[in-house]
Order: C-alpha cells, then sequence, then structure tokens
C-alpha cells in the first residue's frame, strides 16, 4: 500500500510497525478522521496559547436530554466507508418525552482554522443553521418515550456517499435529540446535542506532516534511601503503589503494551526503572501506614514487567531523563543559587543513561532537557543545558508563533541549544479524565481534526511533535492509542523518530525568542519546589559528605543517598508540598542516624591515683561496614593542672571494623591535685569535627612533695631505731657470753648458765610500702 511506503520512508525506527499493527492495538476504535479543506493564508490561524482541557471538550449540550458520542467507526472516513455512530440519550428532566429522534448532524461546510475546531466542544447550546442540518432519510433512532433518569442507547449507520459531503475537510459534527415535552406537547424542538469533528478524506493526497509522538514512562517516587535490617541490605520503598501500576491491567502495564504496538519515541524515568529492578532483583521491603516495614510481595510483577518492557523498547529510540525526572524549572527559579543544586542535576543526568543500559540493555539519549508542561524561560534554558542537555522539549504555547501555519518544531534559541516545540494543541489533547468512552472519543476526535488541519495548512512537509502530559492515565493511554492508530490509517502523516524531528530544517519564519520570565505561567509557578527544600538537600549533601569520608565502602551509602536526593527534587511533588517535606526529612534524619552509628562512647568520672597514668576511650561502630580515616583528638581544659602526652591536647588516628568498638589509651601527668574537664572529639582527617563531643571529669589525687618528707622522716626514723635495738641486743648477748666464759674458767665445773631468753617481739617491720605513681592497675572508670 502507498500508506506502508509512506511510513517506511519517513521513521528513522522500523517502519515495519504502525501498520502491521494497527489492527491489532484496538480493534473497533472510536475514531473519524479525513482531510480539511485548505484555506488561505488569510483564513488560517496560528496555533493558540492555550489549548482546552479533555474535560471541557467533553461537556454535554445543555438541555433536558444529554447526548453522549461513545463510537464512531471508521476513524477515517473515506469514499466507500460505512459511518457507524453509537451513543447513549438520557432524559435528566422530571417529565417524560415524546416522539423523541436521533439525528446525526454536519457543518455545511469545512472548518477553517484551528480555533474553529476547538471551539464546536466548546459550545453548549444548539444553535440553528450553526450545528447543520440533519443527515435525515432513515438515518436515524427514534423512541416513543424517553422517561426520567432514563438511559437509552443507540447506532447509526450512514454509508458514506449519504452524508453530503463535499470537498475534503474537517466538518462540524454532532448527534443530536428532537421531541416533545409535557411544557410543548404541539411542537417539537431540540432537547440536547453533543457536538465533535469528522474529518473527511475522500481520496488519498500523501503524507505532508511528519509526527513524533513522545511516550512518557514516569511515576511518583517510591524508593527511600533506607535498607531493610535483613543480611541483604533490602531497599525500602514508601508504600507498594507501584505493584499496582506494573500489574496487568495497571497504568504502566497498560502503557508498555499499547506504546508496544506503536510508532513512538519512549521516555523514561531511571528512577523507575531502577525501582522496579529493585522489586525484582530479590527482596524489597515496605512502610506501612501505621511505621512497621513489612516483606514486599510483588517481586513476580516486577520481573514480568521489565521483561515486557525490554521486548517494547528494543531497537527503538528510547530518551532517558535524568535521574528522578528533576523539577527544571522549580531549580531554575529556587534552587540553582544554593550551592550543590547543579551538581546534584549533573549527576542525575551522568547516570541516566548507565541506568537504562543496565535494566534494559538499550542505549538511551540523555540529550533532552523537558520542563514541566514545556514552559520555558530564559533560566529553565540555563540550567537545562548546564546539566549537559542541548534539547529542550517545550511547546507552542510558550514559544509562540506569529504565524499563519504550524511551523515544523525544531528552531535553534542560541548558544547551540535547540527547542523541540511540541503542538500545544495536539499534547494537551488527552488530559482530564477520560474514563468515560465519550470523553475518550471526543478526545481523538479533536486530536484528528486538529492533525489534519495541520496538514492543510501548507503544502509543504512539516516535523510535528507531540509531548502529552507526563504520566497519562490508563484510559488516557488507551485514546492515544487510538488516535496514534487512526494517524497511521489516514494517510496525511506519518511517523517520525525524535531524533529526526530534530535534525529537520528549520523554518527562518519561526519564532526563536524565549519568552521572559515575566511569562512564565503564574499556575505552575505557584507548585514548585521552594528554596528551602533545595537548601535543605544542600545540608544532606554536606552530612553524606562529611560522612563518606570515613567509609571503608562508600559507594553503599552515597549511591542510594545521592539518587534520594535526586528523587527529592522530582516533578512528581508536585501539589504534593508536605509529603515532598517529609520525604526530605526522613532522607536527612536517615542519614543522621547512620552517622551516629559511629560515635564516642560516654564515659563517667575519671580518678588518675598517682602523678601519671593512661585514660582509654572507646569509639564504637554499629555500621556494618569498618571505618577508617578518624583522628580521635584528647582534650585538657586545664594543662596546667593536666597535661595529655605532655600537652594540652593528643591525637590518635581511628580504624574500627563493622559492628566492633575500639579503644584508644592516652598518657596522661597530673602536676596538682583536683577536678580536670577533658574533652574527646573526632576529627574527620580533613580537620573537620565528626559526631558529637564527649566531655567527663579527671580527678587527680597526687602526693606533694611535703608529704613525702613526711613520709620519707618517718621511714628513716623507723630505721634508725630498729638499728639502735639490734646494735643493743648484740652488746646484750655479747657481754653474757663472757659472763659465762668468766665462770667457766674460774671453777671450771660452773654449768654454763642459760641462755638469754630471746625476745618475743622481734620489732617494727622496715619494709614500709609507697604507692607506685606508673602502676599500672590505675583507677579508672570507663
Amino acid at each position: 500500500m502507498a500508506q506502508a511506503a509512506d511510513f517506511q520512508g519517513m521513521s528513522s525506527s522500523p517502519g515495519r510497525r504502525l501498520l502491521r499493527r494497527t489492527g491489532a492495538v484496538l480493534a473497533g476504535a472510536p475514531l473519524l478522521a479525513g482531510f480539511l479543506h485548505l484555506p488561505s493564508a488569510e483564513q488560517a490561524a496560528a496555533a493558540p496559547a492555550t489549548a482546552p482541557a479533555a474535560s471541557e471538550a467533553a461537556q454535554d449540550a445543555s438541555g433536558p436530554v444529554s447526548v453522549s458520542l461513545d463510537r464512531v467507526t471508521p476513524g477515517v472516513v473515506s469514499e466507500g466507508d460505512t459511518l457507524t455512530v453509537s451513543g447513549t440519550v438520557t432524559n435528566t428532566a422530571r417529565q417524560a418525552v415524546t416522539d423523541a429522534r436521533v439525528d446525526l448532524r454536519l457543518g455545511q461546510a469545512p472548518l477553517q482554522t484551528r480555533s474553529a475546531i476547538d471551539g464546536v466542544s466548546r459550545r453548549t447550546t444548539f444553535q440553528n443553521g450553526v450545528d447543520g442540518n440533519p443527515v435525515g432519510g432513515k438515518y436515524t433512532t427514534a423512541f416513543d418515550r424517553l422517561e426520567p433518569k432514563v438511559s437509552q442507547p443507540f447506532t447509526i449507520t450512514v454509508p458514506a456517499d449519504e452524508l453530503g459531503l463535499g470537498q475534503a475537510g474537517v466538518y462540524q459534527f454532532g448527534a443530536s435529540v428532537s421531541g416533545r415535552t409535557a411544557d410543548q406537547p404541539w411542537a417539537e424542538q431540540v432537547l440536547g446535542i453533543q457536538r465533535t469533528v469528522l474529518p473527511w478524506q475522500p481520496e488519498d493526497q500523501g503524507a505532508t506532516t511528519r509526527t513524533t509522538f513522545l511516550w512518557p514512562l514516569i511515576s511518583e517516587v517510591r524508593m527511600t534511601a533506607e535498607t531493610g535490617s535483613d543480611e541483604q541490605q533490602s531497599p525500602v520503598f514508601l508504600d507498594d503503589s507501584l505493584a499496582a501500576e506494573i500489574a496487568p491491567g495497571g497504568r504502566l502495564d497498560r502503557m508498555v503494551a499499547l506504546g508496544d504496538q506503536l510508532d513512538i519515541t519512549w521516555v523514561l524515568d531511571p528512577d523507575l526503572l531502577a525501582t522496579v529492578d529493585a522489586m525484582a532483583n530479590g527482596s524489597y521491603e515496605v512502610k506501612t501506614e501505621d511505621g512497621r516495614v513489612v516483606a514486599g510481595a510483588h517481586r513476580d510483577e516486577a520481573v514480568r514487567w521489565l521483561a515486557k518492557l525490554s521486548a517494547a523498547v528494543k531497537d527503538e529510540e528510547v530518551v532517558a531523563l535524568p535521574y528522578g525526572d528533576p523539577d527544571l524549572a522549580s531549580i531554575a527559579h529556587n534552587g540553582r543559587n544554593v550551592s550543590g543544586t547543579l551538581n546534584q542535576l549533573k549527576e542525575a543526568t551522568d547516570v541516566a543513561a548507565g541506568t537504562v543500559w543496565t535494566v534494559l540493555h538499550v542505549k538511551a539519549s540523555t540529550e533532552y532537557a523537558w520542563p514541566v508542561e514545556g514552559a520555558l524561560d530564559p533560566a529553565i534554558k540555563n540550567v537545562s543545558t548546564s546539566a549537559g542537555a542541548d534539547k529542550i522539549i517545550t511547546r507552542s504555547d510558550s514559544l509562540r508563533d506569529d504565524l499563519a501555519y504550524t511551523p515544523s518544531a525544531a528552531r535553534p534559541i542560541g548558544g547551540g541549544t535547540t527547542a523541540v516545540v511540541a503542538d500545544a494543541w495536539l499534547s494537551t489533547a488527552f488530559e482530564g479524565d477520560l474514563a468515560r468512552a465519550e470523553s475518550s472519543t471526543l478526545a481523538v476526535q479533536q486530536f484528528l481534526g486538529q492533525s489534519v488541519a495541520i496538514s492543510q495548512q501548507s503544502s509543504r512537509e512539516r516535523d510535528i511533535v507531540v509531548a502529552p502530559q507526563r504520566t497519562p492515565s490508563a484510559s488516557q493511554a488507551q485514546a492515544m492509542a487510538e488516535a496514534l492508530t487512526a494517524l497511521g490509517n489516514g494517510g496525511w502523516a506519518a511517523p517520525q523518530a525524535l531524533a529526526d524531528a530534530v535534525e529537520a530544517d528549520p523554518d527562518p519564519r519561526a519564532s526563536s525568542r524565549v519568552p521572559p520570565a515575566s511569562a512564565y505561567p503564574s499556575s505552575l509557578r505557584k507548585k514548585e519546589l521552594p528554596r528551602e527544600a533545595f537548601e535543605q538537600i544542600a545540608q544532606t549533601q554536606t552530612k553524606l559528605n562529611n560522612f563518606k569520608v570515613i567509609l571503608s565502602n562508600e559507594g553503599r551509602v552515597v549511591i542510594p543517598f545521592g539518587r534520594a536526593m535526586n528523587r527529592a527534587m522530582a516533578v512528581s511533588w508536585r501539589g504534593h508540598a508536605a509529603a515532598a517535606r517529609d520525604y526530605r526529612a526522613d532522607v536527612k534524619a536517615y542519614l543522621d542516624d547512620l552517622a551516629d552509628q559511629v560515635s564516642l562512647i560516654d564515659k563517667s568520672e575519671t580518678k588518675l591515683s598517682g602523678h601519671s597514668a593512661t585514660i582509654p576511650v572507646t569509639v564504637q561502630n554499629n555500621l556494618v561496614q569498618g571505618v577508617e580515616g578518624l583522628v580521635l583528638r584528647l582534650t585538657s581544659t586545664n594543662p596546667s593542672r593536666l597535661e595529655i602526652n605532655g600537652k594540652k591536647y593528643d591525637e590518635q588516628p581511628i580504624t574500627v571494623s563493622g559492628g566492633h568498638s575500639h579503644s584508644v589509651k592516652f598518657t596522661t601527668s597530673a602536676n596538682a591535685n583536683g577536678p580536670v574537664n577533658v574533652t574527646a572529639q573526632l576529627y574527620t582527617e580533613d580537620g573537620r569535627a565528626y559526631g558529637r563531643q564527649v566531655s567527663f571529669v579527671v580527678r587527680a589525687t597526687e602526693v606533694t612533695a611535703t608529704v613525702m618528707l613526711v613520709i620519707g622522716g618517718g621511714v628513716l626514723i623507723l630505721v634508725l631505731a630498729g638499728f639502735r635495738m639490734y646494735t643493743q641486743r648484740k652488746r646484750a648477748a655479747a657481754r653474757g657470753e663472757a659472763e659465762t666464759a668468766a665462770a667457766v674458767a674460774g671453777d671450771g665445773t660452773a654449768d654454763a648458765p642459760d641462755a638469754p631468753e630471746q625476745a618475743s617481739d622481734p620489732g617494727p617491720d622496715t619494709s614500709a610500702e609507697s604507692a607506685d605513681p606508673s602502676a599500672t592497675g590505675e583507677k579508672v572508670d570507663r
């Protein structure tokens, strides 16, 4: 087919996919498509400043009977087709409606501008002549009676050649209900109408618009910086709500399943991939509302979803946002002057491609920045480029053009930076609640009508980019897929990779002026992260810098906390200020808790008996890993009374294994009696204090010189007294022996006298005890 050739020729990703998959994506999707009449340059209108939300487009016309258009097929109405319209009518009044009839109504001429297409769904009341004429004939559905508060379905089938359509273009189209009421039973009147647009393409005129559709896989922040208490150090999640998104039928599951069938450009937040990968790689833990931490139970869903995504993105174009999808506008307006914020953003960009490769094994481009809703100003541009991006995805309601047609997306905005200007009408077509079939149908029809209008503005080929909301719901994703499927079947547009759209020659008449800061929407500014958020993140980073230098394996701490601080700047915190504050506070509190696991053990009063002794100080490490690079300093507040190794303070290096404590002994000397305050403090090797200071009292009981003289004099007296007693006894013994010898010599027969009786008291002990100041058994209270 010619259409297949067009798609293969215009897409840098394999063009095989779109037409091959069209029937497989959404059979029977409520779609309409066609060609818009080519208006003159004077009639054409430039793109609007804002585009309507789908919720506004889905409002029923006022009247006692509401009409919904739930299905319109085929998506592209051409010659030979048969149009089928299905819907529901509901009598909202208190009285019955009789002789009711549903008619299809068509405008008499194609709508001439994109603004006119947008305005069709904004009108809420029936206007005779403006709302077109009924198709008539047998192509109606009649109801004898519509009871109050009761809904009735209808289906009308019309051959395309019976519609009375003329030239190619986009026509106003709708379904109206006519009937009689009890108030006016004599006259038939239109009681309700629902409008949309009907693109009409009688023949294939060739594709003139190359369209790039961004398909974002982004979610809320789920992972904390914490790890579980088990041996595997399992990651801890804020909750387990991500499991519902990746489970079969969940939002992210539908995004992957639908995206796999379409020619789109995948836009991924690496943090989402890392979070699901953490779920898939063994155990993970989840915080409960009552503060407990329980084991996560959805590993299988994570494994299945990652496998599904890996298959979908293989050989496709993938763009990786900075890790955690940081809020560029908040950084630009409130955080760029806070120390370290831009470094955080740069790190988030640097790890993005590696994360995608690790989880999905595909190469991802990190050259793109995507501020919230594509709103741009000079500060946002500067912040985006400082992180390494040279392409900024903005939107046409920010970078506006004063042209009678929609120009191509890419345009230079200075400094080697390219603005990729997404079309605002197409990008916002799928916002709002699209869970109802009617809302989805109207969104698809608006998208197709606007796309056809672009192709009809000029015969020149152009490159259009669509950047939808960051986190589409499952129903919004379904509507986007239906619209893309119809776009592929229409023949006026061809899919294109984002890289090709960027490389296309820019329109020299398109605006390249970045809007001033005053033009930034106040509604977006109100939801930005405040300066206090970035100051708190900076404080946490400072704490982390001081902590990591003592770790033997710093990566186990630096990486999870670095990624947590990236998440603390995420776009998903917009509208959730309290939750964002809690997250930042929890990250800092957990880091404080880890740092406090390395600390000095408190000491009570220490007593020194003697002139010198050693004082032990103990460092406790309750971390799993060892710590090193610490210095323990012991300081005397009164060195004239107590010195530490002969000076005011002394230092010793510290290394402590994980889960252990280590005591360090300091030599002290007392110069006087009395208490002295001593402080112990840990320092990093670069001189920064680490942890809290421990203070204690050392009470010295030194023996003075006078006391030593008194003790020495007493000892001397005892020695002299002992010597005197000894000499006296020696003399007495000698005299006794002499007398005995004389007596023997005198008579020779005298019996020897009895020996003198030994004294029972041997005299005082001359080995008096004295204190040893250098004894090792010092009295130290730990």
